[in-house]
């Protein structure tokens, strides 16, 4: 029998991606300080915050396959990452209507000494919006555990008007690139029944 994937994030959202596709997995949230200093890029971001999660979970469970993830907003090179506060996803989503930006997913798999890491970018154009639609969305989700401030899963037609790309990254696990990241893992935890 494989070892156990262990999902290192509280993430709902990345929860669903996985059962959907058929993962077995358990959740043990990391609980480490995301870092995301200026002078790196978002792929940079995402990948340390990633390799950061995984290796924190992996170090209390010895022989468990761990999947760390990571995934920030970019608007011009600036990151976006969760808001503090209903302001700040406000001032979020001003800045994001009507333009393209980048959603970056990073993911980092660690097995004992084993460990590798993939990024995906997926381009989204947002309406342009006004400020009553911009309120009345953040009544409507909790935007503070969200990167951008935003729900792909739940968007409805309200913001985004178009994807290129990985839609499964916007929401926040490239499931093809895990998928592709998991076969360098022989015997690897998390098989589906498929």
């Amino acid at each position: 029998m494989p070892p156990p994937l262990i999902l290192a994030s509280a993430s709902p959202r990345r929860r669903d991606l996985l059962t959907r596709d058929g993962y077995c997995f358990t959740v043990v949230p990391a609980g480490v300080t995301e870092i995301a200093p200026p002078d790196l890029t978002p792929a940079e971001v995402t990948l340390a915050n990633a390799r950061l999660k995984a290796q924190h979970v992996a170090a209390r469970h010895g022989g468990a396959l761990v999947l760390g993830v990571d995934t920030v907003v970019a608007l011009e090179g600036e990151v976006f990452g969760k808001p503090r506060d209903l302001a700040e996803a406000l001032a979020m989503l001003r800045r994001l209507s009507g333009r393209v930006h980048e959603v970056w997913s990073s993911g980092w798999l660690v097995r004992d000494t084993e460990q590798t890491g993939f990024s995906e970018v997926t381009r989204v154009r947002f309406r342009p919006l006004a400020e009553p639609a911009l309120r009345a969305y953040l009544e409507r989700i909790d935007p503070l555990d969200k990167a951008g401030a935003y729900a792909a899963q739940d968007d409805r037609g309200e913001l985004i008007e178009h994807v290129e790309g990985c839609v499964d990254n916007v929401v926040g696990l490239p499931m093809k690139a895990l998928a592709r990241a998991l076969r360098r893992f022989p015997g690897k935890g998390g098989e589906t029944g498929k």
